[in-house]
């Protein structure tokens, strides 16, 4: 059974979010979150910031800050994504992506998630997760 630092390093580890720049906020606090670059990779045709790229860096977000609620023989699926995106982000912006536990059940997560630009909020979510047996 993995431990913590090997689930947060298999977050890490994911080919997207290598591929858009993901970064720890706090490598000594995961579940504080995560920041990354809008660089090409993470724009639209427009030049600013892909509403996708962003709904996906929620959830992961999301994941990391659930971590610490799982036991070791758990893992967390999404069931539930929705996701507001409040103003555009200009390219070379630092978007930076935390996720809140707002109740863990026995075999449900609420969480939420802000994605902010200069302390200043640019999209928001709400995710449920399934807690299911990790194999």
């Amino acid at each position: 059974m993995p431990d913590t630092t090997a689930r947060v390093q298999s977050v890490l580890d994911i080919p997207l979010n290598r591929f858009l720049g993901m970064q720890l906020r706090d490598e000594a606090d995961p579940s504080a979150g995560i920041w990354f670059p809008v660089g090409p990779s993470a724009q639209n045709q427009a030049g600013v910031l892909h509403g996708g790229v962003v709904t996906t860096l929620l959830d992961t977000a999301c994941y990391l800050a659930l971590l610490p609620h799982l036991a070791p023989e758990e893992h967390a699926v999404t069931h539930d994504l929705t996701v507001s995106l409040l103003r555009p982000v200009a390219a070379g912006s630092r978007v930076d992506v935390t996720g809140t536990v707002l109740r863990r059940g026995r075999a449900v997560a609420f969480l939420r998630a802000d994605a902010s630009v200069d302390g200043v909020v640019v999209a928001a979510a709400q995710v449920t997760k399934s807690v299911v047996p990790l194999r």
